[in-house]
């Protein structure tokens, strides 16, 4: 419909897209202590999911989020009430800045969650015990325009993860490490 109007619109694949069921910007996975999954949050991560954007100058938020907005057409979540997604500027995602209207919130979790794993103990106290801040929103990408090839626009919505540095230390220098007020925690290879 957009596209009829004159309005440049695109179709977008999330992969491993978050599903923030209580907008706390993170999917929280339960276990108890033996390690078994429990079910306390809604909370999901979905292989793909798919929305448009749409190309707006946007009056009500600024020229800095002027540029492309997510439109999802199968929301999954109430916003203002209705089953709406959208119009949020992928600069606002890209930015954090999760506190303006039309569900940048919601779009941020979907691309830039945190996946956090609790233990959650009997007496109803929780531990968090890992979380992987890389797991979610990848190879988000659209169709590139005049043939069939893939163009990952992940750039637009979220800033490059920091990469790991490699090294290699012996298992002696590794056990003194732990010993030194654990200053430095590293992975023994």
């Amino acid at each position: 419909v957009l596209r009829s109007l004159g309005i440049p619109t695109r179709v977008i694949t999330n992969f491993n897209s978050a599903h923030d069921r209580n907008t706390n910007l993170s999917i929280d996975k339960y276990i108890d202590i033996s390690g078994k999954t429990l079910h306390l949050t809604e909370d999901s991560v979905w292989n793909f999911h798919v929305w448009n954007e749409s190309w707006f100058i946007r009056r009500d938020l600024g020229s800095f989020y002027d540029g492309w907005q997510v439109l999802d057409a199968t929301p999954q979540e109430k916003s203002k009430g209705i089953y709406q997604c959208g119009p949020a500027s992928t600069r606002a995602i890209k930015e954090g800045d999760v506190n303006l209207d039309y569900d940048s919130s919601f779009v941020f979790a979907a691309v830039n969650a945190d996946y956090v794993t609790w233990i959650h103990h009997s007496n109803k106290k929780k531990e968090r015990i890992f979380s992987n801040t890389r797991k979610i929103g990848k190879f988000i990408s659209t169709k590139a325009v005049g043939s069939n090839s893939r163009v990952d626009v992940t750039a637009n919505y979220k800033y490059p993860e920091v990469k790991e540095i490699s090294f290699k230390i012996t298992y002696a220098q590794y056990k003194n490490s732990l010993l030194d007020d654990r200053k430095i925690l590293v992975t023994a290879v």
